[in-house]
């Protein structure tokens, strides 16, 4: 039997199956406006597979904090319709299986822990680099939701007197800094463009991108503390920088150097899956809460 499977997100949703081990027939389509819109839009994939494949159940990547226990998507997110219903009950009539639904960012570190950068591992931080910095923990290889299912928000934390991880350590953010400093109107130059004139010699994009690879080794560094876990992982767009880990550890050994009592160096690591973390993760959380297809 097959997985049937979705990762919803502002602009897109991309599924797939999940058939003998692996992802496959992947596509997407652009996020509809509306929740009706949206399940018409779930339905006819699913009958665009029934022919092909004998689909057991549907596990789905999703925005903001989902509340397995109620069965509700809480929080908030790009697609405001998800939200603050009982949905798990409309999308098990719809697809007439079982479903199965994770956070996003929570669906890549399980990706990374069944099958990726941290697989064999029981405790891990993952940290998503992005417009504003996510992630998730896991605990004994379980996902940490927290009280408020806040788990893995690690963007809110004060690194300064009143700057956020998500506010100095995003490439998004850094280039709104240095177009600022430019009198450039933000979004006129990228995390990508500042990296590339920083290599060039230029002063400015040199001090930006200082300061961002200090502030996410600083925001690391606070959470090796915190959770003490065996790895941490990092995605997002900013992963794919070919010298992002010698980067991280040359912050490191400065801020180890001013915290003499400080001994642990975090062990990081790039994450494995890019584009079909969610997807994959999900397929995970999916087993965890019904078994394995047979």
């Amino acid at each position: 039997m097959s997985l049937l499977v979705y990762d919803i997100g502002g602009s897109t949703v991309k599924y797939a199956v999940w058939d003998k081990e692996e992802i496959v027939d992947k596509g997407s389509f652009i996020t509809p406006s509306t929740w009706e819109e949206m399940k018409t839009s779930l339905l006819q994939v699913k009958q665009k597979f029934a022919d092909q494949f004998m689909i057991e159940g549907v596990a789905i990547s999703s925005p903001g904090a989902v509340n397995q226990r109620r069965g509700v998507v809480e929080g908030a997110s790009a697609v405001p319709y998800l939200h603050d219903f009982e949905i798990y009950p409309e999308l098990t009539k719809l697809f007439g299986c079982p479903i199965s639904m994770e956070n996003d960012a929570n669906c890549a570190a399980l990706a990374e822990v069944w099958k990726g950068a941290a697989k064999g591992l029981k405790d891990i931080i993952f940290v998503v680099v992005g417009t504003g910095i996510g992630g998730s923990v896991i605990v004994d290889g379980k996902i940490h939701h927290g009280k408020h299912l806040f788990g893995g928000e690690f963007g809110y934390m004060l690194l300064n007197h009143d700057e956020t991880f998500s506010t100095l350590a995003s490439p998004v953010k850094m280039a709104v800094r240095y177009a600022k400093r430019f009198n450039l109107p933000s979004g006129k130059i990228s995390g990508k463009e500042v990296f590339e004139l920083a290599e060039q010699g230029d002063k400015i994009a040199i001090e930006e991108t200082e300061k961002f690879y200090y502030s996410l080794a600083q925001g690391i560094y606070n959470l090796q503390y915190s959770y003490d876990p065996e790895k941490i992982i990092i995605g997002g767009g900013v992963s794919a920088k070919p010298d992002l880990i010698p980067q991280l550890h040359r912050k490191f050994k400065e801020i180890l150097d001013k915290v003499q009592i400080a001994k642990i160096v975090p062990d990081i690591a790039i994450c494995k899956f890019k584009n079909d973390a969610n997807l994959i993760g999900a397929v995970y959380n999916y087993q965890l809460n019904h078994g394995e297809s047979k």
